[in-house]
């Protein structure tokens, strides 16, 4: 098998960050391969392979309608796109038509966050307008209600842990509030982990990647009630063409998808369970204090926190700039790196990837 990080003079990887798309996501499993192998070498019609496997995921979610789509980003724009249309082929064709004038998409302002790119970038490639509610650090039922007007045409909500969370509604509550004016509501739950929860709240409309909790290849799922659905699918008509998604990738996806409903992702108990003597070794190392932490938005997922002490001869930021310098190169979240806090996600890391970080800690920091 060819090495391709010596055939492209490539960086080894060690990624103790997450499921980042900077890092390319996730390991995909054999059973997605193997599908996307079979993509790869077969010709199909592919209206027919976008239809058959959009109703056999809602079938498994118990939804009405689902389409992958290549990324959750382009599920924002073509979803967004769909709303404004609501179905008109002339609108697929031209989204940014002067005809089309319901364009306000409501988005709390603490939920307007950089993932890669601002949430406002898709939601205005899908011609969409965004309106900000509420404040940077709440938002409430109120503050929504308040901004809708005649142009209204969804309110927008982000369920990550880039987002603020503290004062800030809940789904329910933006739901709420959506059907109390007609209105579809649209999640962006790129990085969730439960599929069906969202259905059965009863969410318009839910945008998951394919690459992250689902392992999946690059690829996105929007899903949900028609008929927004349907109009979603329809923008392969219009800005969808630039984001179409191959056929190896849809069954690849579909795959994932199904293998990770049978199987589901590391449990917490199971993750809480490898990161222990992580985290007792990492207490090992001078100048650093160890906890363990879950994750911001309350997800299942559980992470080493590091404090470096301020008599350490290098601050967090210097020890971050450190390991991704190395081979291989370490990558952590260093979101707070700026209060002197590194965390590490170990859902992609093992053991004997641990055991090197810990010695690469004690290096850096001797």
């Amino acid at each position: 098998m060819s090495d391709y990080y010596k055939t492209y003079d490539l960086k080894h990887v060690i990624n103790a960050s997450g499921k980042m798309t900077i890092l390319g996501v996730s390991k995909v499993p054999e059973v997605a391969i193997a599908a996307q192998q079979f993509g790869d070498t077969h010709f199909f019609e592919i209206k027919d392979l976008v239809d058959k496997t959009g109703a056999y995921i809602a079938k498994k979610l118990g939804t009405e309608g689902a389409v992958v789509v290549n990324s959750a980003s382009a599920g924002i724009a073509e979803a967004v796109a769909g709303i404004i249309g609501q179905g008109s082929k002339y609108h697929a064709y031209h989204p940014f038509s002067p005809r089309f004038t319901k364009r306000e998409i409501i988005l709390p302002k603490g939920q307007n966050v950089d993932y890669g790119t601002p949430e406002e970038v898709m939601i205005e490639l899908g011609g969409g307008q965004v309106v900000e509610a509420g404040y940077a650090n709440m938002c409430t039922p109120e503050h929504i209600e308040m901004m809708i007007t005649e142009q209204t045409a969804a309110i927008f909500y982000v369920k990550s842990h880039h987002a603020v969370q503290k004062s800030m509604l809940t789904i329910p509550e933006a739901l709420e509030v959506a059907h109390k004016h007609d209105l579809p509501l649209i999640l962006d739950a790129a990085a969730e982990e439960d599929l069906k929860k969202y259905v059965d709240l009863g969410v318009d409309v839910v945008l998951f990647s394919g690459a992250k909790a689902i392992e999946g290849p690059a690829s996105g799922l929007v899903f949900g009630k028609e008929p927004y659905i349907g109009w979603t699918k329809l923008q392969s008509l219009g800005i969808g063409r630039a984001m179409k998604i191959g056929k190896e990738n849809i069954l690849g996806f579909t795959t994932a998808l199904i293998h990770y409903l049978d199987n589901g992702p590391e449990s917490g108990d199971a993750m809480k369970a490898r990161l222990h003597p992580f985290v007792a070794a990492l207490n090992e190392v001078p100048h650093l204090n160890v906890k363990e932490v879950q994750d911001g938005a309350g997800r299942p997922i559980f992470r080493a926190a590091v404090t470096v002490e301020a008599t350490s001869p290098k601050n967090a930021k210097q020890v971050t700039a450190a390991l991704k310098a190395g081979d291989p190169a370490i990558y952590t979240r260093e979101y707070r790196a700026n209060e002197g806090i590194i965390e590490f996600d170990i859902r992609a890391v093992d053991q004997a990837e641990m055991d090197l970080i810990v010695t690469r800690l004690k290096e850096i920091l001797a």
